[in-house]
């Protein structure tokens, strides 16, 4: 018995040490986990500086992130201590790599000397930092603090100002002399551009081919006083979408434009924009440059104003439960596929009071002609606006559903204006109800052909709902309810 024991012993402790090396430790070398290296800052404590691979003498700091960037295996990350670390070169993470601070309001990196952060690699992430740039040459001024040129990007937790010799804060550029591919999947989440000189965030394409830009996100991003402290160009806006580059795929959720220099939301009426989202978005206090005091010349730049809260024409953009609020020329410009459910605008051209060569609106939407249905608005409302509440001309396939209409100023004491500018309004339905008392005519409805009207109108004036020429115009929907009643 005593032999059979010792020999089931001896099998035993054979086995095990046969397992052994299956169950070891994996080496650090051996493991898969990303490498972390860690930056710090001239001004970081000095617990952080005892920690940190690397320590940074405020003096071209950039040097110090670089080389731990470079050190970085496949799929590691750079962490930046708290801090301020000053940088007069361009920070260029590899691809795979991420680049993280311990937020906008303790890590941040002042640029200067051309210094900048540019992603040219895939799968880079940048998190939780603020950056500044300043002082930039003619040869890089058509660049921004941080300019995005390659796909599967993502920008998280950053705040970043600059100052008028940049093109922008956020770049998001195809450039086919960086990366050839389409430039598509890049998300902003958490991002704000504040007090700048420049554009905040910007879409641009350098070249004749591959220009469109696919799949963007933007989530819970503001862009605020852009164009406060001086203006790079005269058309600084606070998200522009689609200046030389095509839009394919874009969402923008829970952002917000404020007080920026021209237009708050933006796209350029030549690129070729489809499948476009906003939602849950506000735009507020744009368009703070002054109206032009001349009439508008095709050729002459100095008349050419915008002053926009969402500025889409020749888009196929969808607004979705959005808010436009005082912003000085149009709240919504929407046309040739603008699609707007339950929007709000309120007091459109507030701060202006001249409007002898541009007339506010807080939805305006000319011309709309060229896609069917070419305009559609569902569940949105106008208040006070101090021109127009609704302006359409130069339309048709227009579809205007529980429109709501309120005290609107008017611009020759016409509250709403469909084709009463060039007279062309057909092939739509209104459903309108409109009340105020600060005008005689509430609707205008001038040489429109093929519209059906419904709705309410709440006035004591005889002008309320007024149809001037037309053919095949269809009232029997709409009923003028005198004021108190």
């Amino acid at each position: 018995m005593t032999d059979r024991q010792n020999i089931l012993r001896l099998a035993a402790v054979l086995l095990v040490c046969c397992l052994i090396p299956a169950f070891s430790p994996v080496s650090a070398a051996e493991s898969t986990s990303p490498a972390t290296l860690t930056v710090a800052a001239n001004d970081s404590t000095e617990l952080s500086k005892n920690q940190a691979d690397y320590v940074c003498d405020g003096v071209d700091d950039q040097a110090e992130i670089q080389a731990a960037l470079a050190a970085l295996p496949d799929g590691g990350t750079v962490v930046l201590t708290e801090g301020t670390f000053n940088c007069a070169g361009v920070i260029a993470p590899a691809a795979g790599t991420t680049l993280s601070g311990q937020g906008p309001e303790a890590t941040f990196l002042e640029f200067t000397h051309d210094g900048r952060i540019n992603v040219d690699q895939e799968y880079i992430t940048l998190d939780g930092f603020h950056v500044e740039g300043s002082g930039y040459s003619s040869g890089v001024k058509w660049l921004g603090v941080l300019t995005v040129r390659a796909s599967h990007a993502k920008i998280h937790n950053i705040t970043g100002t600059a100052d008028t010799s940049i093109q922008a804060v956020y770049l998001l550029i195809h450039d086919p002399g960086v990366y050839a591919p389409t430039l598509e999947d890049v998300e902003f989440v958490n991002c704000q551009a504040v007090d700048t000189g420049t554009y905040g965030f910007l879409h641009n394409a350098w070249g004749s081919s591959n220009k469109v830009i696919k799949d963007v996100r933007y989530e819970n991003c503001a862009a605020i006083n852009c164009g406060s402290e001086g203006a790079f160009n005269p058309w600084i806006t606070g998200f522009d979408f689609a200046e030389l580059n095509d839009m394919d795929g874009l969402r923008v959720t829970n952002c917000l434009a404020e007080g920026n220099l021209e237009s708050g939301f933006h796209f350029e009426f030549d690129p070729k924009v489809t499948d476009a989202v906003l939602e849950n978005c506000v735009s507020r206090n744009n368009g703070q440059k002054p109206y032009p005091t001349v009439a508008y010349n095709q050729n002459d730049m100095s008349t050419h104003y915008f002053g926009c809260g969402y500025y889409a024409p020749n888009c196929d953009v969808t607004f979705k439960n959005c808010t436009a609020e005082s912003n000085s020329l149009y709240g919504f410009y929407a046309t040739n596929g603008g699609k707007l459910y339950d929007c709000v605008e309120t007091d459109t051209g507030a701060g202006k009071t001249d409007y002898t060569y541009r007339k506010p609106a807080g939805y305006y939407s000319i011309p709309s002609r060229s896609a069917n249905p070419a305009l559609v608005l569902e569940n949105c409302t106008s208040t006070d606006s101090h021109g127009y509440g609704l302006q359409v001309d130069l339309a048709s396939n227009i579809q205007i559903r529980n429109f709501e209409l309120v005290n609107p100023a008017g611009i020759d004491g016409k509250g709403a204006s469909l084709g009463g500018t060039n007279g062309q309004f057909s092939d739509a339905e209104v459903d309108i109800h409109a009340s105020g008392d600060l005008v005689d005519t509430l609707v205008w409805a001038r040489n429109n052909q093929n519209v059906q009207y419904s709705g309410e109108i709440t006035s004591g004036s005889e002008k309320a709902f007024l149809v001037e020429g037309g053919q095949n115009v269809q009232t029997a929907g709409m009923t003028v309810a005198p004021a108190g009643e």
